[in-house]
């Protein structure tokens, strides 16, 4: 291995990561969800000893430094044993203590640091962040009475060597009071879905309601802090009213009435902060982290109505993304070490390696084929109505698949999107399903004109290829864009270019790559269980194109 230092990278909480960058070279992040196959899987020890060492490339370099981060959650009370277990499974370097930085801080630096912009404001939402106390960065507002209050939304303005905190949010962490957006679009979302993470199931739902039939005001906003009105309080502590998805009492429409209401005063109450943010610092740049910047509906209109210029959402603003934020820190800030480091594309997770793929399907009795133009094979499939898996490459450390893990499919065909929902992926029939087209001719089909490569924006389809792809129109005639170009990934754009070859359509349907209440498939493996247990036609792991044997 060439001389270098290596900084390691630690998100402890939600949605666990690592990250390992070294001062040449990037070696991997990813989340744990992908190494255990439990969603949004948190830290917890014994994670280095009994999971990543086993899993990730690198780990047994020397590492000259690890900067954590740890958010409000109470896995901070075990910091101690979690540096033993570092100590004891890593080779750390002797000069350099274990870091930890604040959580808003780590979303800034996995954002700002990798956009393409030289000067940025930088907003960051999400449900909760760090306690006052562990700040470790400057704010004005830090004084003793605030200690155990937690950051719910942060403000700077970013150039290349000086961060400004501008201002933040901050919360008493009382849940019967809850404050800021991400707070609110999180209890939004349990008044109507079990479980953690199903905030894309309240921005799918919420285009079949109306918006006013519930009588619900706006959320206040002052500048950059938002208030949840004592109205919509009490009617997001009524789950019995909205139970129509939890225990089957309420019904779709008033859940839907709720869900609609409460993204459209989310996406005002964005566009307002946005606002003030923009008179703050008159910058042309925004980069956009935290869990609420994965809203690609809101992160659409603020694309179309907001100030600035230029929007830049990472394809992992969520905590996950969160240890790439935290070695970036320790690389640049500790080390100092200025690499050049961008967001060209999300393929970051091991390489993975194809030994023993032939002999696993041949256990299964799959049809095991190796075409001589395997893309020409996959349009064969795809234009006769067959729904295609991909897997290729480093997996994509976000949660959109973006041609590395992703089902793919012809969004011409008009119940493509339903037959996905209910025979492969398991999920509600209203839940759209997204397009990825060719970036250089995207135009023709969408109302956008700038690259949108992560999947983080919902843009409109043009009225008159709404008919022309019905899988990936959503009932408001909106899809969450992809576009692909040649620098994002060659296999995927030549792909693209094929199916338009053979159909004048430069659009493909292309979700991620699991099936129910499972992450995204990491390893061969987990690829060929979701395509041997769904409804899936067949499995691309290039140069191999599997198939299911057809029996008489």
């Amino acid at each position: 291995m060439i001389d270098e230092s290596f900084v390691l990278g630690v998100n402890r909480t939600i949605d666990a990561s690592v990250c390992l960058l070294g001062s040449k070279s990037f070696l991997c992040s990813t989340q744990k969800e992908r190494l255990t196959r439990g969603k949004h899987d948190c830290g917890a020890l014994g994670d280095f000893c009994d999971l990543y060492t086993k899993r990730l490339p690198g780990l047994d370099n020397r590492i000259d430094i690890v900067v954590e981060c740890y958010s409000s959650d109470a896995e901070i009370r075990n910091l101690e044993r979690y540096h033993a277990e570092l100590k004891e499974v890593l080779n750390l370097a002797d000069t350099l203590p274990i870091h930890q930085i604040s959580h808003h801080l780590a979303h800034l630096y996995s954002s700002y640091f990798l956009s393409p912009f030289d000067e940025a404001a930088v907003m960051v939402l999400d449900f909760q962040g760090s306690h006052v106390k562990n700040f470790s960065e400057h704010w004005k507002g830090n004084s003793p009475e605030f200690m155990n209050w937690l950051e719910v939304s942060s403000f700077y303005r970013a150039e290349e060597n000086q961060i400004i905190c501008l201002d933040k949010q901050i919360w008493n962490g009382d849940r019967r009071r809850p404050a800021g957006l991400g707070c609110f679009y999180n209890y939004l979302t349990n008044a109507v879905f079990p479980g953690m993470g199903n905030e894309g199931k309240m921005m799918g739902l919420a285009p079949f309601g109306d918006p006013s039939r519930l009588g619900l005001p706006p959320l206040i906003v002052d500048g950059p802090n938002v208030t949840i009105p004592d109205e919509w309080s009490g009617v997001l502590r009524n789950r019995d009213r909205f139970g129509h998805f939890r225990n089957g009492e309420g019904s779709f429409e008033e859940c839907a009435d709720l869900a609609a209401a409460g993204q459209k005063y989310f996406e005002d109450a964005l566009l307002q902060i946005t606002d003030w943010l923009y008179e703050e610092t008159k910058l042309e740049n925004l980069c956009f982290a935290g869990g609420t910047a994965l809203n690609c509906v809101a992160n659409g209109r603020l694309l179309r109505e907001s100030k600035f210029k230029n929007i830049f959402v990472p394809p992992s603003p969520h905590d996950g993304g969160t240890a790439l934020g935290c070695a970036v820190y320790g690389m640049r800030t500790i080390l100092g070490v200025e690499r050049d480091l961008r967001w060209l594309n999300d393929f970051t997770g091991p390489e993975p390696s194809l030994a023993g793929v032939e002999s696993m399907v041949r256990r299964e009795a799959f049809d095991l084929d190796q075409p001589r133009d395997i893309i020409e094979a996959m349009v064969d499939l795809l234009v006769s109505g067959n729904v295609v898996a991909l897997f290729q490459g480093r997996s994509e450390l976000g949660p959109r698949a973006l041609g590395h893990r992703s089902i793919l499919a012809d969004p011409r065909q008009p119940d493509m999107k339903s037959r996905i929902n209910r025979y492969i992926k398991g999920r509600e029939w209203f839940r759209p399903l997204a397009p990825a087209a060719v970036e250089e001719t995207a135009g023709r089909y969408f109302v956008i004109d700038r690259p949108v490569q992560f999947m983080q924006f919902a843009v409109d389809v043009r009225e008159e290829c709404r008919s022309l792809l019905p899988a990936i129109t959503h009932v408001d005639g909106t899809a969450r864009l992809q576009t692909v170009s040649q620098d994002d990934d060659q296999f995927f754009h030549s792909l693209l270019k094929a199916f338009e070859a053979r159909t004048g359509v430069a659009v493909l349907l292309n979700t991620s790559f699991n099936s129910k209440n499972e992450p995204i498939v990491e390893t061969y493996a987990e690829a060929i269980e979701c395509f041997k247990g769904t409804d899936i036609n067949a499995l691309v792991i290039p140069p191999f194109l599997i198939r299911k044997m057809v029996h008489n």
